[in-house]
């Protein structure tokens, strides 16, 4: 707006009085205003929102992001999804599922890991594949079959009742298993999983049952060193470390030769730094092999 148009508005409205000055201030206010409007962003909501599902089956962690398009009275099966061609399975960028343990579908494992759904909707039946390319804007430009972990057929069926959004679910959750379920229109996928939860859990208490691992004993013992303290209960804890172990390794070796040695027991020291320096020779660590000759060479005169 130009100053002569402005004190015809101000004019107007009874302001012809303002001075030019307070008339440069308000100009200057009005300009910026307009600056700001031009800049300001308009939001509105998405066509095919986002959504993300986290769910725990058993004890472990499943997450499916995904875009749900709306049927708004389209034809949706067989013409804004046509039969037997891969689709992304929603809208905008593929959809994701994670997990944080292997899915057993049928005889088939699917990896820990996040993978990328796609589908090819029948008639009667859908193929579902979980492909490890994540970053594609819809359906991937050249299919790979190399990057489809894992394929899995399920049937179609037919509901009378329609679901306007397209959504997926994980259905009849229980310790071992769940069902992902894929429904829009009047059609429902239903495609059942089992997750490991029985094994996993026998292993954890097996684990625990048994007592301390190899390395717990390496850690306690090594933690007792740094601390300078009941260094006769290093020792032990990091012998106890060794005899669990078919290959003795150089470091477990070379931290109790410094138990050792703390304890005053020289002769002890070198024997087991002898052992240990062998070892890192075999292994080609060159770190472990220098600190053993120096710690030899060190504790020689004292042991004599």
């Amino acid at each position: 707006m130009k100053g002569a148009d402005f004190r015809a508005v101000l004019r107007n409205f009874g302001l012809s009085n303002f001075q030019n000055t307070n008339m440069k201030r308000i100009l200057t206010l009005t300009l910026a205003l307009s600056a700001f409007g031009l800049n300001a962003q308009i939001v509105t909501p998405q066509p095919s929102p986002a959504s993300t599902l986290k769910q725990t089956v058993g004890i472990t962690e499943v997450e499916i992001n995904y875009s749900r398009p709306a049927k708004r009275g389209r034809v949706v099966f067989g013409d804004l999804v046509p039969f037997d061609e891969v689709w992304r399975t929603g809208a905008n960028k593929n959809t994701l599922i994670t997990t944080s343990d292997v899915l057993v579908f049928g005889k088939d494992t699917l990896k820990a890991g996040t993978y990328a759904i796609f589908t090819k909707p029948g008639k009667s039946s859908w193929e579902i594949y979980f492909y490890t390319d994540t970053e594609n804007w819809g359906t991937p430009e050249e299919w790979n079959a190399a990057k489809v972990a894992l394929t899995v057929k399920a049937e179609a069926i037919n509901k009378s009742e329609s679901v306007e959004s397209f959504t997926i679910q994980l259905e009849n959750v229980e310790s071992n298993g769940a069902i992902l379920s894929f429904m829009w229109d009047k059609v429902d996928v239903n495609v059942p999983f089992k997750v490991m939860t029985s094994e996993r859990v026998m292993a954890n208490i097996a684990k625990v049952m048994s007592g301390p691992s190899a390395n717990d004993y390496y850690r306690a013992a090594d933690f007792y060193l740094s601390e300078k303290k009941e260094l006769d209960k290093a020792l032990e804890w990091i012998n106890t470390s060794l005899s669990m172990q078919k290959d003795q390794p150089f470091w477990v070796l070379r931290r109790k030769s410094l138990i050792q040695a703390e304890l005053g027991d020289y002769k002890g020291a070198i024997e087991t730094a002898k052992v240990s320096l062998e070892a890192a020779k075999a292994a080609k660590n060159d770190a472990y092999v220098k600190m053993n000759e120096a710690s030899i060479l060190e504790w020689t005169p004292k042991a004599k």
